[in-house]
């Protein structure tokens, strides 16, 4: 295994959700973490609450200038990041295509695929010019089959794959390990965030099962993180036991 305690880890939306268990996760084996997200009262919060060394980061994935300011601007004993977790993702909306609305496919692309780009982009060459370093990327169960009503929403996801195999390709003969981590369904602000903080219509998602958690996703992530040099995890998908497919799920009576 490889031991991580140390290592620098950045977790982008790491103010909730996968982000903060990923960042607790990470934490619990004795790595440094950069948490970045938009809510900086939440991420101060939960750097208070965690054991051992915690940079916030204030930083909206979708600002190509931010992130190239913020990750070129970090303290020289924050730059040499060691693991990228690329969780910093969302879903809006959930009509017919021809129904949807054009400002939440612009926060899906601009997060989901953008912002990934961006703080990729940021972060790689420094892990090639020191040799070596890790690309976790967070996809979902959406990226390997598209649902009706979530069309936009899966081609970010599906995005995400291309990008990390393609990424992936791109680091042969580097020692930077690409992999991706693709969720099915997690109970986390996720569908809050989808339904524009509708609670109730949110919580619907997840009756009569019972869900992934984030702290489910993050121990698959240090997972990833923690295999020895010679093994590289290429993807990793995990649904809920009810589940079987993106759309196809197992609901007891409720």
């Amino acid at each position: 295994m490889t031991d991580l305690a140390g290592s620098i880890v950045l977790v982008t939306g790491a103010s909730s959700g996968i982000g903060a268990a990923t960042a607790r996760a990470f934490a619990a084996e004795g790595a440094r973490l950069v948490l970045a997200a938009r809510r900086r009262e939440r991420l101060e919060e939960l750097a208070g609450q965690l054991d051992g060394d915690t940079l916030p980061l204030e930083l909206d994935v979708r600002d190509r200038a931010a992130v190239d300011q913020a990750l070129s601007g970090l303290p020289p004993e924050w730059a040499a990041i060691d693991v990228l977790v690329n969780n910093a993702g969302l879903a809006a909306g959930m009509e017919p295509l021809q129904e949807g609305e054009v400002d939440h496919w612009a926060r899906m692309i601009d997060t989901n695929v953008a912002g990934l780009l961006w703080v990729t982009r940021a972060v790689v060459p420094g892990m090639i010019a020191r040799g070596g370093g890790h690309v976790i990327n967070i996809g979902s169960v959406a990226g390997h089959e598209t649902y009706p009503k979530g069309a936009v929403y899966c081609a970010t996801k599906a995005a995400v794959d291309r990008i990390t195999k393609g990424l992936r390709m791109d680091m042969l003969g580097t020692r930077v390990k690409v992999s991706t981590v693709d969720p099915g369904m997690v109970e986390t602000e996720f569908s809050v965030v989808r339904f524009d903080g509708d609670a109730d219509r949110a919580s619907k998602v997840y009756e009569g099962l019972d869900p992934l958690t984030g702290d489910d996703i993050a121990d698959a992530v240090v997972w990833v993180a923690s295999r020895p040099a010679n093994v590289q995890v290429a993807e990793v998908v995990i649904l809920a036991s009810a589940q079987v497919s993106a759309t196809v799920a197992h609901r007891e009576p409720t």
